[in-house]
């Protein structure tokens, strides 16, 4: 499928970087690599970079000299990104994924996806559907020979910022796979570009899942769409243009009986909205402490993220103002699921953290503004305590909410 045009959105975020961000991203995409493949912790605001923020081995030597030659040199983003390409290259197509590599670049398509879009550059994620990391053919008869894992059970899951598909798998737990084998959903993991605009991936996966639709070998009982963080929101922007897209008539947007959100920032997240001034309690948060090292560069999708946007900003807007609200689709049973970092019952820790990034209120839709308030059903609604924003693809807790919900 052709990628529709960059959005105005997208390319705000296109423009040239300084050699001090330059010299950040490195730094950047190592500390996220680092990040997610260990376990994270809270710091103190102010508190240098932890050692854990920096890898070893090969991958270690060469954001140290990616470092090095950037201050050296001055170098612009398309000499780094030119340096990182041998070290990132893709994998041969007849072995699976490494990891390590996924890693990385879904990082660095977090914070510059819009820039490596409008630039051509190969490290862009091309949106696709995945399993296990592999491609997966929107072809009928492609997915008619796969007739032992396809079930009429549709179950989509979108990753957040900076992620991939593959990092549903987290301490030995994966949501899509559990339930496959306990309510019978075959998953189907979305792999994107998180950098872009949400209204963009909406965009396109409004007529990707078309494709999937139309392919799926088996009469769809139930079609549920999974979002955890970023994911919400792209599910979200994906069905209401899938509903205005009239002449094309797309069928699978009032077709979806389930959207589960996870740690989704329906209302934004504050401390992102804030701005520069507040770098320095992202530094202090586990998960949002690398999007720090850039200072003021954000990508589309990071300042989407921060507004809870899922619809493009007017022409002329630079993004700093709240685009048109959005509601929850009307035939589609939604489920909101919050995370807070402190224990029940209400504390100053559970009402200032959230999750790490995400506020309860923001996850669950809620706002002072009865127009802009998303009106998730009590019963489709939980927080869960005592879990982080990424701990939400591992909580034993959730899985029994989805079990629950789902079955």
């Amino acid at each position: 499928m052709t990628q529709p045009l960059l959005q105005a959105a997208d390319l705000r975020g296109a423009a040239r970087l300084t050699t001090e961000a330059v010299a950040g991203l490195a730094s950047l995409v190592e500390a996220m690599h680092a990040r997610i493949a260990g376990a994270p912790r809270l710091s103190s605001v102010g508190e240098a970079a932890p050692e854990d923020e920096r890898t070893r081995g090969l991958t270690g030597l060469v954001y140290k000299t990616v470092r090095g030659v950037t201050h050296l040199v001055g170098g612009s983003a398309e000499a780094l990104l030119g340096l990182l390409g041998p070290a990132l290259a893709a994998p041969d197509p007849r072995l699976p994924p490494r990891p390590e590599r996924e890693a990385v670049v879904a990082a660095l398509n977090g914070v510059l996806g819009d820039y490596l879009a409008v630039t051509a550059n190969p490290l862009a994620i091309t949106m696709a559907f995945r399993q296990s990391g592999w491609p997966l053919p929107l072809d009928r008869f492609d997915l008619r020979s796969r007739a032992h894992t396809v079930t009429p059970r549709l179950l989509v899951l979108l990753h957040g910022l900076c992620m991939n598909d593959l990092q549903w798998q987290r301490a030995g737990h994966d949501h899509g796979e559990a339930l496959a084998r306990e309510l019978g959903y075959t998953p189907v993991y979305l792999h994107y570009n998180s950098g872009l605009s949400v209204s963009t991936n909406g965009r396109i996966l409004a007529h990707l899942m078309e494709r999937l639709y139309d392919a799926w070998p088996v009469p769809i009982e139930r079609l549920v769409l999974m979002g955890h963080s970023m994911g919400g929101l792209v599910a979200r922007s994906a069905i209401h243009h899938g509903a205005l897209i009239q002449r094309e008539a797309l069928r699978w947007p009032t077709r979806v009986n389930d959207l589960v959100c996870l740690g989704t920032p329906h209302q934004g997240a504050p401390l992102e909205r804030a701005g520069h001034g507040v770098d320095l309690l992202l530094g202090a948060i586990p998960y949002a402490a690398p999007l720090a090292r850039l200072g003021k560069v954000r990508s589309a999708g990071i300042n989407d993220l921060r507004l809870g946007n899922i619809v493009s900003a007017p022409a002329g807007d630079p993004g700093t103002q709240r685009c048109a609200h959005v509601g929850l689709p009307e035939r589609t049973r939604c489920h909101a699921i919050a995370a807070s970092l402190g224990p029940a019952g209400g504390s100053l820790k559970s009402k200032l953290l959230g999750d790490g990034l995400v506020p309860v209120a923001s996850a669950l839709g809620q706002h002072p503004d009865p127009d802009r308030r998303l009106d998730f059903e009590p019963a489709r609604q939980a927080v869960v305590f005592e879990t982080g924003h990424l701990d939400l693809l591992s909580s034993a807790e959730v899985h029994g909410l989805l079990r629950r919900w789902l079955g």
